[in-house]
C-alpha cells in the first residue's frame, strides 16, 4: 500500500511531464516506422540512398546491413527522375520559422547544407507525422498538423513556391479523417496516410520515393 501511494504522488507531482515523454517516444516509433518503410521502398525499386546520423550527422552510403540505421537517422538520399532528393526530419524552416517533422528537397545534401533551406523553390514536399495512438488525443493532434500545414502553405505561397504538403497520423478518428479527405479533394493536401494501415504506408512512402 505504501508503495503504491509513492507511485500515485509521484505521477501527480510530475503532472503533465510523463504525457511529454510518452508523446516524444510515441513519435519517434512514428519516424522509425515510417523510415523503415522510405528504406523499403528505396530497397525493392533497387534505388542507392546514403543517411545520416542525427548525432554527427555524417553522411553514409546505404550497405548490405541496414538494420538498426533508423533509430539513428536523421536524414536520406537518393535519386529520383535523375535527379538528387534529400529528405530531412525535424528541420526549422526558415520560411515559416517553425519546426516542420518531414521536408524533401530537389538538392543533393551537401546543397542543402550550402543553402541552409532559406531557397523556397528547393523544397518538394513538407509533411507533419504525428505518432500519438490515443484516440481521445486524435483531434488535437489533427488541429496541430492542421494548422502547420496552413502555415505553410501560407508561407510558400507569398514567397511563390507550391510544394507538396501531406500528413501521416498513427490516430485518426472518423471526423477527422472527414476533414482530411476534405482537404485531399481540394488540393489542399497531396497525400495523407493513416500510420497503422500498411497498404496506406507503403502508398506514401512510394509517392515520396518518386516525386
Amino acid at each position: 500500500m505504501f508503495v503504491e501511494e509513492l507511485v500515485f504522488r509521484f505521477l501527480l507531482t510530475r503532472g503533465d511531464a510523463l504525457g511529454g515523454s510518452m508523446r516524444n517516444v510515441g513519435g519517434a516509433l512514428a519516424q522509425r516506422k515510417l523510415t523503415r518503410t522510405i528504406i523499403s521502398t528505396l530497397t525493392i525499386a533497387g534505388i542507392g540512398y546514403a543517411w545520416q546520423h542525427s548525432k554527427t550527422r555524417q553522411w553514409t552510403e546505404m550497405t548490405d546491413d541496414d538494420s538498426d540505421i533508423e533509430l539513428y537517422l536523421r536524414g536520406l538520399s537518393w535519386t529520383s527522375q535523375k535527379v538528387k532528393r534529400t529528405l530531412i526530419y525535424n528541420l526549422t524552416v526558415p520560411l515559416v520559422k517553425n519546426n516542420i517533422d518531414l521536408c524533401l528537397f530537389k538538392l543533393t545534401p551537401a546543397q542543402v547544407e550550402t543553402t541552409r533551406y532559406a531557397n523556397p523553390k528547393s523544397y518538394i514536399a513538407l509533411g507533419e507525422l504525428k505518432g500519438g495512438i490515443d484516440p481521445a488525443g486524435a483531434d488535437e493532434h489533427w488541429k496541430t498538423a492542421r494548422t502547420a500545414l496552413q502555415r505553410i502553405h501560407d508561407a510558400f505561397s507569398r514567397a511563390g513556391a507550391s510544394p507538396h504538403t501531406f500528413f501521416v497520423g498513427a490516430a485518426i478518428e472518423k471526423k477527422m479523417a472527414s476533414e482530411i479527405w476534405s482537404q485531399l479533394e481540394s488540393g489542399m493536401l497531396s497525400n495523407a496516410a493513416n500510420l497503422n494501415v500498411e497498404n496506406q504506408v507503403a502508398s506514401i512512402s512510394g509517392w515520396l520515393c518518386n516525386l
